[in-house]
C-alpha cells in the first residue's frame, strides 16, 4: 500500500490587525504575501514548504496555544536568517546552544503583532533534559507546558454502595 505525502503544510491564523500582520509577515517570511483581499491575506512559501493564511477577526485571536517554528538545515541559515531578523527588528529572543524539547540547539525567537511566537532553529543533537528555565510558570518559549499542580489520585469506592437514582458525577468533580 502506498502512503501519500502531503506537500505542503497549510496554518490559519485569526489575527486582530491584517496590516500590522502582514508587515510582520512580509519581514519575517522575506516575501509579499501572494494574494490579499478584504481582511485576508495569504503567503506561500517552497522552502519551508508552509501555506499559511490570516483573516482578520479580533474576536477570534486566541493566544497561548503554543508556538509555530521552522527547522533550519544549517547554521549558516540559521545565522542568515538572524540576521535579515535582527536587521527588520523583530527578533525578540536568541539562545545559543540551549537544550529544548530534549535537543540542543540554536535558536531565535520572534512574535508577531498578536503575540503568536515564532522559532527558527538549528538542531545539534538529542540531549536528556531541557533546560530548566523552561519548566518554571512565567516560561514564554521553548515546547514544555509550565509544571502543573500534583492532582490527587481518584480512590475506589465500592459502587454497590453508589445509588442508581442519583449521578455521582458532577461537572469538574474529577470523576467523569
Amino acid at each position: 500500500m502506498q502512503t501519500s505525502v502531503f506537500p505542503r503544510m497549510h496554518v490559519s491564523l485569526y489575527v486582530s490587525d491584517l496590516h500590522k500582520t502582514t508587515a510582520f509577515y512580509t519581514s519575517f517570511f522575506g516575501q509579499e504575501p501572494a494574494k490579499v483581499k478584504p481582511h485576508y491575506a495569504k503567503y506561500v512559501l517552497d522552502n519551508p514548504s508552509l501555506i499559511i493564511s490570516f483573516v482578520e477577526n479580533p474576536e477570534r485571536v486566541q493566544q497561548n496555544f503554543g508556538h509555530l517554528g521552522f527547522q533550519v538545515e544549517t547554521k549558516q541559515e540559521l545565522n542568515e536568517r538572524l540576521e535579515l531578523a535582527r536587521a527588520n527588528g523583530i527578533v525578540s529572543k536568541e539562545e545559543i546552544g540551549t537544550s529544548c524539547c530534549y535537543a540542543v540547539q540554536d535558536k531565535f525567537w520572534a512574535s508577531d503583532p498578536d503575540g503568536v511566537q515564532w522559532e527558527v532553529y538549528y538542531f545539534h543533537a538529542d540531549a536528556e533534559f531541557n533546560d530548566p528555565h523552561y519548566e518554571m510558570s512565567d516560561a514564554n518559549a521553548c515546547c514544555m507546558p509550565p509544571a502543573k499542580e500534583q492532582k490527587p489520585k481518584l480512590q475506589l469506592i465500592d459502587m454497590s454502595l453508589v445509588s442508581e437514582e442519583k449521578s455521582c458525577c458532577t461537572p469538574d468533580s474529577g470523576c467523569c
